[in-house]
């Protein structure tokens, strides 16, 4: 089975996460996909950002949803780097990527650049929200969806299979068997998040998932050797 590891953020764990550094460097590093967060501008850009506001990874504060791109543009968002639009993330690497979105308004603006850049091939769109799972899957034709989870239940593999999401993306901290098996007999690829250590690394390995989500790009090199 081919084991994925999934640069979270780019490589958050060394770099400042969701910067074209973090992404290049995830790359550099043999990464099998890179997740982005993305969020809307006031302007309508689609800024690569965590957070809802700018408080945290940059020099500034506020909302996204009330800035305009010159102004995120101003902002420090860790070691000089400025914080990035999608289209820029899609020229400075090449590795598939792990596109996370926060609501529709984003799906659709990320099925318009998804459509005319012809992206179903290279990029996966996730969410923690069904509706916006839904969405992207009935704007883009085709398009691999994963559905994310922190705090769930086995009904989540029910509920990734009534918005046509092919992977789930969980939280490792509260999967079990019970959703691993329920997941597996739907069809359905598993994610597990957050892996940064060994032991978390022996459990995914041990419950046959996937692939994991990593802060650092030394899960590569180990997590192909661990059982």
């Amino acid at each position: 089975m081919n084991f994925l590891t999934i640069g979270h953020r780019g490589v958050m764990g060394v770099e400042p996460e969701n910067t074209l550094r973090s992404f290049v460097a995830a790359q550099q590093a043999g990464l099998d996909l890179i997740e982005l967060d993305l969020h809307l501008s006031k302007d309508g850009a689609l800024v690569v950002m965590h957070d809802a506001d700018v408080d945290r990874t940059t020099d500034g504060s506020g909302p996204i949803a009330e800035k305009t791109l010159p102004e995120l543009r101003a902002l420090d968002a860790g070691r000089g780097e400025r914080v990035p639009v999608f289209e820029e993330v899609l020229e400075a690497v090449h590795s598939p990527l792990q596109a996370e979105i926060k609501n529709v308004a984003a799906a659709r603006a990320l099925a318009e650049v998804m459509r005319a850049r012809d992206l179903t091939a290279r990029v996966e769109v996730s969410s923690f929200h069904d509706e916006a799972v839904a969405e992207m899957s009935r704007l883009v034709p085709g398009v691999r969806t994963a559905l994310i989870a922190s705090r769930y239940g086995p009904d989540v593999v029910d509920r990734a299979v009534a918005v046509g999401a092919a992977t789930v993306c969980l939280n490792i901290r509260r999967l079990t068997l019970e959703t691993v098996e329920h997941a597996r007999a739907s069809g359905l690829r598993i994610i597990g998040w957050v892996v940064n250590s060994q032991p978390q690394l022996r459990l995914v390995r041990a419950l046959e998932l996937d692939g994991a989500t990593t802060d650092y790009p030394d899960i590569k090199r180990t997590g192909r050797f661990t059982a």
